[in-house]
């Protein structure tokens, strides 16, 4: 690489780009910002939908099958803890972090632990932003 090389030179043009604006439009990405700010956060905060389904999401059904909770409780879990992982770190762009949470199998009544991932990044605009995902996501 010569010394005054941009990455288009030495990578050509950008094919294609897919923003965090778009993983939200499309559903990949679920924007909770707005309960994220009530438990303490100063960044937007999305959660990639297979962290949701696996710790969030919650039905009328699951009640029935299962143990009674809401989407509400279960998401303000996942923030809080994620917050409290923030305050004990020591700094970096990534972390795991664990809770319990009642599986969403159709005969748990009991919580188990799970651990998800924190990332934090630039957002479309350069603006930091945080993404909570399965351990495995990336």
């Amino acid at each position: 690489m010569k010394e005054n090389q941009t990455a288009t030179e030495l990578f050509g043009d950008v094919i294609y780009i897919y923003t965090r604006a778009q993983a939200i439009e499309d559903g990949v990405l679920v924007d909770i910002s707005e309960m994220a700010r009530e438990s303490g956060f100063r960044w937007p905060v999305a959660i990639t939908q297979t962290a949701w389904q696996d710790c969030v999401a919650w039905s009328d059904d699951d009640n029935q099958r299962q143990v009674y909770q809401d989407e509400s409780g279960r998401l303000w879990d996942v923030l809080w803890m994620a917050f409290i992982a923030i305050r004990s770190a020591n700094g970096g762009t990534q972390m795991e972090y664990q809770l319990y949470r009642v599986p969403r199998d159709g005969k748990s009544v009991e919580a188990r632990l799970t651990s998800l991932k924190l990332v934090c990044g630039p957002g479309d605009d350069g603006e930091p932003v945080i993404t909570i995902m399965l351990p495995h996501e990336d």
